[in-house]
């Protein structure tokens, strides 16, 4: 498993209804993506939900790089570069993922949470417990889909939650509106660690 996000942030006077429109004429085209696990199109609002800037901020969880690497070099992704520039694309090793006991509803919230491996930790120790905490979301209320994964480059975590709620608990990190989902291989993404 891959996780990838790009986040495109936009100017604060925005029309913020024009990346809704895009999701919801473009969004579809993702919903049988071979070697997709899912996308949440993701948005946040300046001003809503404790929002700084207005920015849209697809992450998607792949099952194979071969599939992404079909994506980034695609007409889709070629199409989102002419609209809005060539934005940084983060990417991650998947360390583990989990369905939540709303994974059968459709997910309105994201919340997304790096952290640093701090210098002298043992990798393994903290991926252990960036694992217990995976483990533990995966219960809460709410929670749809739950995925963790590394930068060992840099040697950040990011913990990335679906949640049923548009208010979903609140929890460090970024908050997004979730537009649409397509997970065409959601049922395909290994549960538990990915080794």
């Amino acid at each position: 498993m891959y996780a990838m996000q790009y986040r495109i942030t936009l100017p604060a006077d925005y029309d913020m209804k024009i990346i809704r429109r895009r999701v919801e004429t473009k969004g579809p085209l993702l919903d049988d993506f071979p070697g997709l696990g899912l996308k949440a199109y993701a948005i946040s609002e300046r001003g809503v939900d404790g929002a700084a800037v207005n920015a849209y901020a697809p992450f998607y969880l792949w099952a194979a790089p071969d599939a992404m690497h079909r994506f980034l070099w695609g007409p889709g992704f070629q199409g989102l570069v002419q609209d809005f520039g060539r934005p940084v694309v983060e990417h991650w090793a998947g360390l583990a993922f989990a369905r939540g006991p709303a994974a059968t509803a459709v997910p309105r919230a994201a919340t997304r949470r790096t952290e640093p491996v701090p210098a002298g930790a043992d990798p393994a120790a903290a991926v252990e417990g960036a694992l217990t905490e995976l483990r533990r979301r995966a219960g809460a209320d709410g929670v749809h889909t739950t995925a963790l994964a590394i930068d060992p480059r840099g040697w950040e975590l990011v913990h990335f939650t679906l949640w049923e709620d548009s208010a979903p608990p609140s929890e460090p990190g970024d908050r997004y509106q979730v537009l649409h989902l397509s997970a065409p291989g959601l049922d395909t993404l290994p549960e538990g660690r990915q080794w």
